[in-house]
């Protein structure tokens, strides 16, 4: 099979799906591995995620995103250059995903795990929200630059009696 022809029929290179089968693989290794130990944890943990995200978070974050779409929305004459969306979704769910995994340390709810961090409880908020900053901070530059670099773009290849925006 030609390398066109398996793009065409995969959508991708080979290396997307030997990376694919890999990440499958070690899944199916550790379901394999937790289901020995403790089945019935596990598939109430899986059942249990399975519920939490398809009924309850997947229908919060959809709505999140609606809303920062209609809030964010601008009208002008032209399409926007630079599709700034994704700019925002990937700090918020990096942040969420940070949140999930530590709020117990997050929310200072560890009465379980006292010495097991060897950290003082109440520094984790203020590390969760400095992480959170600093990723929409780079988040917010990699939108600037991508800004900048689009409008040096549009400049250069302007016809010559169109206007270019400052």
């Amino acid at each position: 099979m030609t390398m066109t022809r398996f793009l065409r029929w995969y959508g991708s290179g080979p290396l997307h799906l030997l990376v694919l089968i890999c990440s499958f693989a070690l899944a199916a290794y550790a379901l394999v591995r937790l289901f020995a130990v403790r089945p019935v944890e596990v598939a109430i943990w899986l059942v249990g995620a399975a519920i939490l995200h398809d009924l309850i978070l997947l229908p919060l974050y959809s709505l999140a995103d609606l809303s920062a779409r209609a809030v964010l929305r601008h009208r002008p004459t032209r399409p926007p250059r630079v599709p700034w969306i994704n700019y925002l979704r990937v700090p918020t769910f990096l942040s969420g995903v940070l949140l999930i995994v530590w709020f117990p340390l997050i929310l200072d709810l560890s009465e379980l795990y006292p010495s097991a961090a060897r950290l003082p409880e109440n520094v984790y908020l203020g590390r969760w929200l400095a992480i959170t900053a600093v990723l929409f901070g780079a988040s917010a530059l990699a939108f600037a630059i991508k800004l900048r670099r689009a409008a040096r773009f549009e400049q250069k290849h302007a016809a010559p009696g169109e206007d270019t925006p400052p």
